[in-house]
């Protein structure tokens, strides 16, 4: 059994990051307007990335990371663009 996190772009352009056991369920019902608070009012809602884990703890933990992210970050992850990802992780621990 594997875990899931997520990120949805909601119709308004902005992101929700969450995790699941099933992902089209948990897409459907956010477009339902049974996800996140968050989503209900900015459906509809599409699936733009997941990561699998073999955990639930190890999703929840993963999960907390992007949602501490830059858009900019959340974007080049969507992407994979894994370069950027990198140039924007070190920018942010460079001193000013």
């Amino acid at each position: 059994m594997s875990f899931h996190i997520y990120i949805l772009r909601c119709a308004d352009g902005t992101y929700y990051i969450g995790s699941t056991q099933d992902l089209a369920g948990r897409e459907a019902a956010h477009n339902d307007g049974r996800g996140a608070k968050h989503t209900c009012s900015r459906r509809p809602v599409k699936l733009v990335y997941t990561e699998s884990l073999p955990t639930r703890s190890a999703a929840v933990r993963r999960e907390r990371q992007p949602k501490r992210w830059s858009r900019a970050k959340k974007d080049a992850l969507i992407a994979g663009d894994w370069d950027q990802l990198a140039r924007l992780s070190r920018a942010r621990r460079s001193p000013s």
